[in-house]
């Protein structure tokens, strides 16, 4: 049932700072303020699984929000603030996400993360309401039409485009063969599938489908029915732990198939199980977020941050993934502060007109002022690898298909 609620009156008033005489010569006295920002700070909510089936790459990505936050406090924070994180665990439970969301909401500006597709699906109603800034841990193209989701990076199925042409260019695929993909259910694997499709129709590419669901942990049917339809590629749109199952049914029936893998279906612990060396050998990784050995100088700022303060810890592209995130919203509400309005309304304003942002290589530049289309096409390609932190390596650096622009000018 979609949510809805009447805000008290007082809720929806701006407050203005005012400081005196003196207060058109202070940064703080000017700026107008609303729900989660005080005169010394701005308050940002993480609304995620830390204690479900996703917690590592959730506990990953706290990290990369904490590095990116300590650079910008240290620089002073923003509008004289200090910027703050308040968490809440929804252990992958709607009701759960619910709650801890009614209770979140009024204490903040904006929502660094909403995980999970039932909890966002759940909780979206009201953020249209309460108009809040909300960056989703997903980049399904369903998202694209709420003018409060902030999606950094490309969609699933632009992803799964760039991903197939790489195949293609490789000689792996040529027209005329058949593509595998096995998808999830749901707006993840729904809206990669996508991208398989639109490559099948403009390369005469038979797409041999196979959906699962979510809990789906026995892939032998699955991955049995694309070797028999003679599938030279397969793309999985799945969780970490069905791409470790198929890759290692394909492993069992000896059957080298090149994987390419949506990056949320990527998670270094795969390497340490039995499966790992055929992950290694077979599966490729489409991501727009670079990965942790990432050359250009945003990923290389990451690494040696994340070597700084987390010496002992193990890093993975979701470190990449949490900074890049912190970096693009809070570009957002820096704008907004020079802007001298820090209400919700003044950070979508300052995010509806955001353009070319520049993330120095953790993504393609960012564009956020055309509702309804993603903020990015590029991908990097990246491989599996052992030996590198984080457990990928790059293969090849930014790039968007041509059919990612054909794409574009006909969903215009």
């Amino acid at each position: 049932m979609p949510l809805r609620r009447v805000l008290p009156t007082a809720a929806l008033a701006l407050a203005v700072l005012v400081a005196g005489c003196g207060a058109k010569t202070d940064e703080k006295a000017q700026v107008k303020t609303g729900p989660g920002v005080t005169g010394d700070t701005i308050s940002l909510g993480i609304l995620t699984d830390m204690t479900g089936p996703f917690k590592a790459s959730a506990l990953t990505r706290m990290k990369g929000y904490e590095l990116y936050l300590k650079q910008v406090n240290d620089r002073g924070g923003i509008c004289g603030r200090r910027v703050e994180l308040k968490l809440k665990d929804h252990a992958y439970d709607v009701q759960k996400a619910l709650d801890a969301y009614f209770d979140l909401e009024p204490q903040v500006l904006g929502l660094l993360e909403l995980a999970g597709t039932p909890m966002t699906a759940a909780i979206e109603p009201d953020i249209m309401q309460t108009r809040t800034l909300t960056a989703p841990a997903s980049w399904a193209a369903s998202l694209l039409g709420n003018p409060h989701m902030m999606i950094v990076g490309t969609t699933y199925d632009l992803d799964v485009i760039n991903g197939l042409d790489h195949y293609k260019r490789k000689g792996v695929i040529k027209e005329g063969d058949t593509v595998g993909h096995v998808y999830v259910q749901g707006s993840y694997g729904d809206n990669a599938v996508e991208g398989s499709r639109f490559v099948g129709t403009q390369w005469n590419m038979r797409i041999a489908e196979q959906p699962i669901s979510e809990t789906t942990a026995d892939l032998a049917q699955q991955i049995g029915a694309l070797k028999a339809a003679g599938a030279k590629a397969v793309v999985l749109s799945t969780t970490p732990a069905q791409t470790a199952a198929a890759v290692g049914v394909a492993a069992a029936l000896k059957w080298e198939v090149p994987f390419m893998v949506n990056v949320v279906g990527f998670d270094t612990a795969i390497l340490d199980s039995p499966v790992g060396p055929a992950v290694e050998k077979q599966v490729s990784v489409v991501t727009s977020v670079a990965p942790f050995t990432g050359t250009q100088p945003g990923p290389r700022e990451v690494a040696a941050a994340f070597n700084k303060y987390y010496p002992n810890d193990k890093p993975a592209i979701y470190v990449d993934h949490g900074y890049t995130v912190a970096k693009v919203f809070l570009s957002v509400v820096e704008k907004a502060c020079q802007e001298g309005d820090l209400t919700r309304d003044g950070v979508l304003k300052a995010f509806h007109s955001t353009n070319g942002l520049d993330t120095q290589g953790l993504t393609s530049a960012l564009h956020y002022s055309l509702v309804g289309r993603p903020s990015a096409t590029q991908s990097y390609i990246t491989k599996v690898d052992s030996k590198a932190p984080g457990g990928l390596t790059t293969v090849e650096e930014l790039f968007e298909s041509e059919l990612v622009k054909i794409k574009g000018t006909r969903a215009k």
